[in-house]
Parts: structure tokens; C-alpha cells; sequence
């Protein structure tokens, strides 16, 4: 790859700030004087239809965008990514988790490898492992077939097989379920197993190296509750700890030694490779929970929804490229107009895990201060990701979006079809939802004047109070149902959106150096924890204290 491109010297750049210096946007004057704009700002990806319309844009700041993109060689980025080039360059990797949903008749060798015909040979075994765990040929130890499957993991290991098991729980298997341990917290892996049936569980042990901290430990306390509930209920009377160890374990890893050290047999290992980064590894073997519990076929299509945006993304002109455009823009709030934060607003509750799924794709993968090239950047990178799903946020933390003094971007995402038609006597339930979606990006656009207020009959000293600025900016994203399909278009899409928003900055979004050295300090620290007072000494004042009051209060 080349040296990326400082942003800040192309003519693009210096035109944005240009413009910022006496940007004064007006969505309603704007909406009022061009009738065309809702539909010349709305654009269809996939099954995705997204309406950029009412965003802080204009036609001279769209075509400064464009002209970014042109600027720092966006499209020979992308190309660059697709094809298997080693963009990431800290690490001297190909960043390919798009092959992960290439169709089997695709063509891409990268390093001397045909990388399809490897990624369909693994989907090909985790398919015919979960009929086998779905139809009930695959038994537990006693006999009795699989009900529960609990995966082990941690970080993109977890946060995206959950995320997307909460948001397609409808197309689960009736009498199949799965549960998520991640945190090294006792509680978590405590609380996940205490009810379950280990004659019927079956444990994903989720961890590329097989030497992740957290994900090792959860699974070894998991490994003892599982041998010493069945050895209470006399199970070992006709087989060994080690053969329940293979009938309830199975590993998604490429350490087949350390697979196989656990007590795992290796033929039930699942890998994916060095090219897929955990924050990009939910349509890999990682994901097998998800093929087990939602079914192959629900997997093969959630992984078609990831290939649409691929291919739109890919190959659609700027102006119509709706990852490319989302991901400038949020360029355009950071750098130009001081945004710090952006929200993302799922009307859905079955999305409820989306905005903590994004904040480790985008804030991993953009959480730099060096470029690519090792200099350190001059302007701000990364947004701090948040949110909460439907009307729940309207009662916590709207109040700030709409009248705060800090400018947050907000993605609102619906659906028009609910999977729960319910209703409230007369009253569609999904209507009432939706129309809470509609009317809170409408307000965040266009506000309400002193004079609206006026016109209510308000007090004139509290007028000021029920003033609305407006001119919030809100992307909608809408789709007919979440289907497995649409869910993996929207991960796809923001994926997207993040990578766009990385070659603007000119850094290397696929590494995540900041997560390891606080691993490291863990390890160091522990004994100091258990009590060894030599290490304990060796810390600074504060941390030693602060050991020190946990030191006196164990029980």
C-alpha cells in the first residue's frame, strides 16, 4: 500500500474548512425552497432505503465530500481491501472479511490461497454440524439431545453472535436457545448457567489463539460446572469426564493444540483466518452459535445481506454510495462541525445489543492517533458510538440531542413490518412506534420557533425554555422487516461507513494495539491482587491503595 494521504493537504479539505468557517445550515429554508430534496438525498443499498435529507449538507458541501473521496484515493482503497491487499500494515495483513460472504462461484486468491474455496469449505462443516446439533444426531453425553448452546468468548467473539442472536431470536429453532458469556466477572458466567441442564448444553469455547484471558477462564469454570453437575447425577458411571468434555465442547479456534489440550476433540474445531479481524468475524466461524441456533439456512442468507452492501459499496458512484456518503459525512461533523459523539437510534427492540455491537467496530477500529505511516495525526479521528433502542431513549437522553449545546449526529433505523402485530384496542401498537420515529427526526430537523411557542399560548418567561434550535442532522435508515438479510446489510453498511471514515484519516482501522496494553498490566498485577505483597509494593501509590482496600475488605 502507499503512504496514506494527510487530508489536511488536499484541496478538498482546505474547501470544507472553507466552508465551515460560515456554514449557518437551515433545514427548513432549505426543505421549503427545494421541494426535490427528500428524494434526491434518499438512496437505496440492498433492502436498505436511507434518507440522507436531513443531514447538515448542501450541494457545495456534497461535492467537497465527493471531492475528499477523490483526494485521499478512496476507490483505490477499496480495491485495495477487496482484492487482499496487506492494508493492514502494523500487523502485515490482508483485511478481507468481506471474502467471508463471497458466493461459492467467486474467484479470489490472496497469498496463494483461494480464500473462497476456503471460506466455503469451513461454512460447509459449520453447516453440517449445526443439522447435526439442530436434528438431534448430535447427543450429550447421556444421550439426550442439545437445547441450550452457550458461547464462550470475548469482544467481537461475542458482541456480534449476540448482538444478532437478540435481533433474529423470531427465526430460532422452537426448543433451541443460546446464551452469551464474555465477562471475566464470576457473575456473568454464574448467572448463564446456574438454571441450565448440562446433559443438554452445548459449549462454544470461542478464541482464535486459544489463549484469550477471559474467554480461557470462563470456559475452564464452565468445563467445571458442566463435569461436576453430571458426575452429582452419576453420569460417569458409563463415561469419562473426557468424553463429556467432547460431547458438550466444541471450539470456534485455529490452535487445534490447545483445542485439543482442553479436552476438545480438534475435528470439532471451526477456524477462520489472520484476515478477519474479531470486530469482523460474526459471518465467520465465530458465528456458529448462530448457524446452530437461527439454522444454516437463515446464516447463508444473513450473509447475503453483508454481499449486497459489498457490492454497492464496491461498485456505485459516489453520489449514490450510501456507505460512502454516511462515512463522509461523519467526517464532515467531527472535523468541520465539532461533533464528538453520534448516536444510533434502532426503533427495534430486538436491535437492543446494535449500539454496543458498533461502539467496538467503530471506536477499535478508529481509536487512533497515529496514521498508517506512524506520524501522529493533526486533527481528531474516531466518534464516541452510542445509543439505546426506541422510545426508550426519547425519555433518558433526548432532551440533550434536541436542546444541548453539543451537536450530535444520530442514525435512526426502522422497520415497517413488526414481527409482534399487537394492539392497544383500536391503536396498531407499531403505528404508535413509528410514529414516535417520524415525528422525533422531523422535530431534530426543523425544531420550533419563539414565535410557535408564542402562538401555544405559552407565558412569555418560559418561551425561551420550549424553543427548539432544530437543524439537528438525523440519517433514517428504514428496511420492510428485520429479516437476516437486512441485519446483514446493516452491519455491512457501518463496517463500511468505518473503513471510508479510516482513509479519510489516513490510519490503519483494522490493528487495536490500545487493547492490549491494559491485558498486559492484568497479568502483571494479579499476583499483587492474590496477595503478593513484593509485586504489590512495586505499584504506584494509587494503585497499590487501591489493592491494598480490596486486600482488607475480601471476605
Amino acid at each position: 500500500m502507499n503512504i496514506p494521504i494527510d487530508p489536511t493537504t488536499t484541496p478538498a479539505w482546505k474547501a470544507l474548512s472553507a466552508i465551515a468557517t460560515d456554514f449557518h445550515p437551515n433545514l427548513r429554508e432549505w426543505f421549503d425552497t427545494d421541494p426535490d430534496r427528500a428524494s434526491r438525498y434518499s438512496l437505496a443499498a440492498g433492502e436498505l432505503f436511507v434518507d440522507l435529507s436531513k443531514n447538515l449538507v448542501n450541494e457545495d458541501v456534497l461535492a467537497a465530500l465527493i471531492e475528499l473521496a477523490d483526494n485521499v484515493d478512496l476507490r483505490g482503497r477499496i480495491e485495495a481491501m477487496f482484492n487482499g491487499e496487506h492494508i493492514n500494515v502494523t500487523e502485515d495483513r490482508a483485511v478481507l472479511h468481506t471474502a467471508l460472504r463471497l458466493p461459492a462461484d467467486a474467484e479470489l486468491t490472496v497469498d496463494g490461497q483461494d480464500v473462497v474455496a476456503d471460506v466455503h469449505a469451513e461454512l460447509d462443516k459449520i453447516y453440517d454440524f449445526a443439522d447435526r446439533v439442530r436434528s438431534g444426531e448430535w447427543k450429550g453425553v447421556t444421550g439426550k439431545p442439545i437445547r441450550t448452546v452457550v458461547n464462550i468468548g470475548i469482544g467481537g467473539s461475542d458482541l456480534g453472535p449476540v448482538m444478532v442472536y437478540e435481533a433474529l431470536k423470531p427465526y430460532a429453532q422452537e426448543g433451541l436457545s443460546a446464551r452469551y458469556i464474555s465477562n471475566i466477572d464470576p457473575t456473568d458466567a454464574g448467572e448463564k448457567v446456574k438454571d441450565l441442564d448440562p446433559e443438554t448444553t452445548l459449549v462454544i469455547v470461542a478464541s482464535k489463539t486459544f489463549t484469550t484471558l477471559e474467554t480461557l477462564t470462563n470456559a475452564r469454570v464452565v468445563r467445571d460446572w458442566l463435569l461436576s453437575a453430571l458426575r452429582k447425577r452419576g453420569v460417569f458411571d458409563s463415561a469419562d469426564e473426557a468424553e463429556a468434555v467432547k460431547k458438550h465442547f466444541v471450539a470456534v479456534s485455529t490452535a487445534l493444540d490447545k483445542v485439543e489440550e482442553f479436552g476438545i476433540d480438534p475435528v470439532n474445531a471451526f477456524g477462520f483466518w489472520n484476515w478477519v479481524g474479531g470486530r469482523y468475524s460474526v459471518d465467520s466461524a465465530v458465528g456458529t452459535s448462530l448457524a446452530i441456533v437461527l439454522g444454516p439456512e437463515n446464516f447463508a442468507d444473513f450473509l447475503v445481506g453483508f454481499h449486497d452492501i459489498d457490492q454497492h459499496f464496491r461498485t456505485s458512484a459516489w453520489d449514490k454510495n450510501v456507505p460512502a456518503l454516511m462515512g463522509l459525512l461523519n467526517v464532515w461533523y467531527t472535523n468541520f462541525l465539532n461533533a464528538h459523539t453520534h448516536a444510533v437510534l434502532p426503533y427495534s427492540q430486538y436491535l437492543h445489543r446494535f449500539p454496543a455491537y458498533l461502539q467496538q467496530l467503530t471506536m477499535e477500529s478508529n481509536g487512533k492517533s497515529v496514521t498508517a505511516a506512524g506520524e501522529p495525526v493533526t486533527y481528531h479521528t474516531g466518534e464516541v458510538f452510542w445509543g439505546e433502542p426506541g422510545t426508550n431513549g426519547q425519555h433518558a437522553f433526548y432532551q440533550l440531542i434536541h436542546q444541548g449545546t453539543r451537536l450530535i449526529p444520530a442514525d435512526f433505523i426502522a422497520f415497517a413490518n413488526p414481527t409482534w402485530a399487537l394492539r392497544d384496542g383500536e391503536a396498531d401498537m407499531h403505528e404508535l412506534f413509528l410514529g414516535n420515529f417520524f415525528a422525533q427526526t422531523k422535530a431534530l430537523a426543523f425544531g420550533k420557533t419563539a414565535d410557535e411557542v408564542r402562538a401555544e399560548g405559552t407565558p412569555e418567561q418560559i418561551v425561551s425554555a420550549r424553543v427548539f434550535e432544530g437543524n439537528k442532522p438525523t440519517t433514517s435508515i428504514m428496511a420492510a422487516a428485520l429479516t437476516p438479510r437486512v441485519l446483514g446489510s446493516l452491519i455491512a453498511l457501518y463496517e463500511h461507513i468505518t473503513f471510508v471514515e479510516g482513509v479519510v484519516w489516513g490510519i490503519d482501522s483494522f490493528d487495536q494495539w490500545g487493547v492490549e496494553l491494559g491485558k498486559q498490566l492484568a497479568k502483571e498485577l494479579t499476583p499483587a491482587v492474590a496477595g503478593d505483597r513484593d509485586v504489590l509494593a512495586k505499584q504506584d501509590s494509587s494503585t497499590r491503595s487501591l489493592i491494598e482496600f480490596y486486600l482488607d475488605h475480601r471476605k
